[in-house]
């Protein structure tokens, strides 16, 4: 029975992948006039207009392609749209007097917001890296290394270790509160790892193992729970927990309240994020060559509490986020955790052969492609209500682009394989 469930849940995610997904984003992203890509798309799917070209999302744009070529689709064609992402980051985006990415362009390439920001240069490293693992062409390797080399010069905290987010263009730390100076994040990171797990299967150097398997004992010993092992999103520079608040330079304002503070700041944690970071962690591993058993007890702690109480199985998928000790705080279906958490029970149910994780991904499954792709279009609405209707209708922009829809049925596809194969 699981075997005919899974073969069927993994012939819808090629078909949505291979007809509806990835040429939606291959037939409207090109900028053949000024280079990189566009990256806002209405409910229809037409350019929205925004005058931006953010480094995030040239960034996810990037490894899109990348990741899908390596994967081995679009016959050649991804290689080229992923040059074509490469070569207006490195001519346009790059800050030739100080080093780094700048934060916002507008269309034409001229510089908006020059601001470094870790989190987009996370991304510069992950998918750069991710561009030469592809495609064997050295220029990604050789940016990404090079933002590697300035994190470790610039954002290092050899205080308290991690670190800082939010610099200047010239790399001097930003200030207080909204600024986002004196704060450390979950989310940047978490996406550290991600991006070091990149650059290390890229480059093989210990040094960048090093910081690899460095930032997963952060994340596991600092910024997961330490009784229940989920995410917590802020700290100040300590590691101290801090109220979870907006920062000027950074996404989901519309999802604080006015005051620009989240409800229940000390006491809040994402599943999507806690199933991210877990399949992220075992990938991690994979390319580090350390035993899953090494952070056992982690994983289990981060797929277990998604299960137990963020799957919504009356209506399907996974809410957006609660307490760390059970109480949901916000009922509604974001499309990126319902990303994630497609790969991360996949992973878990391969390695613990425990039916509720395929039951949590079936639950996930069927709400994503019966309520939340838009199949006449190709992409996947933004938010939806507890029970599935459309809060946000936009197909694409800055903070919502192809990066985890396509990712999600890039990776589900590898584990179904490997889930049928056993």
């Amino acid at each position: 029975m699981n075997t005919e469930a899974i073969l069927n849940y993994r012939n819808e995610a090629y078909k949505h992948l291979t007809t509806e997904l990835l040429p939606f984003w291959e037939t409207r992203c090109i900028d053949a006039v000024h280079g990189g890509y566009i990256t806002h798309f209405d409910k229809d799917g037409n350019d929205s207009g925004e005058d931006e070209k953010s480094l995030i999302a040239q960034t996810r744009n990037l490894y899109t392609f990348s990741a899908a070529h390596r994967a081995g689709y679009g016959d050649g064609r991804y290689a080229a749209i992923a040059k074509h992402g490469v070569n207006f980051l490195v001519n346009r985006m790059w800050d030739t007097a100080h080093g780094g990415f700048y934060w916002m362009m507008d269309r034409e390439g001229n510089v908006k917001i020059d601001e470094k920001i870790v989190y987009g240069h996370s991304f510069a490293i992950y998918s750069l890296s991710e561009y030469t693992l592809a495609t064997g062409d050295p220029i990604g390797l050789e940016y990404a290394e090079k933002v590697f080399d300035l994190l470790q010069k610039h954002a290092t905290d050899t205080n308290h270790g991690g670190y800082f987010e939010m610099f200047h263009r010239n790399w001097e730390l930003k200030g207080e509160g909204p600024a986002g100076g004196d704060r450390k994040t979950l989310d940047a990171h978490m996406h550290l790892m991600e991006a070091f797990t990149t650059l290390y299967e890229a480059s093989g150097k210990q040094l960048h193992r090093r910081k690899l398997t460095e930032i997963i004992e952060l994340l596991v010993h600092k910024i997961m729970h330490p009784v229940h092992g989920t995410g917590i999103p802020q700290f100040w520079a300590d590691w101290t927990v801090a109220p979870q608040i907006k920062f000027d330079i950074i996404w989901g304002w519309d999802r604080f309240s006015e005051d620009g503070f989240k409800s229940a700041a000390e006491d809040n944690t994402s599943y999507g994020h806690n199933v991210e970071f877990a399949w992220l962690l075992m990938h991690a591993l994979d390319v580090a060559d350390i035993p899953y058993a090494h952070y056992g007890d982690q994983l289990r702690k981060s797929f277990s509490h998604a299960v137990d109480h963020g799957v919504d199985w009356e209506f399907g998928g996974v809410f957006v986020e609660g307490s760390h000790d059970g109480p949901v705080y916000d009922r509604e279906k974001e499309f990126w955790q319902q990303a994630e958490v497609l790969i991360g029970f996949l992973d878990a149910y391969r390695i613990y052969a425990d039916e509720k994780y395929l039951q949590a991904y079936a639950s996930t499954h069927r709400f994503v492609f019966d309520k939340m792709i838009q199949h006449e279009v190709g992409e996947w609405l933004p938010l939806l209500t507890r029970q599935g209707e459309p809060i946000w209708t936009h197909m694409s922009h800055s903070w919502k682009i192809n990066y985890h829809t396509v990712r999600a049925m890039v990776q589900s596809i590898i584990r179904m394989d490997k889930i049928l194969a056993e």
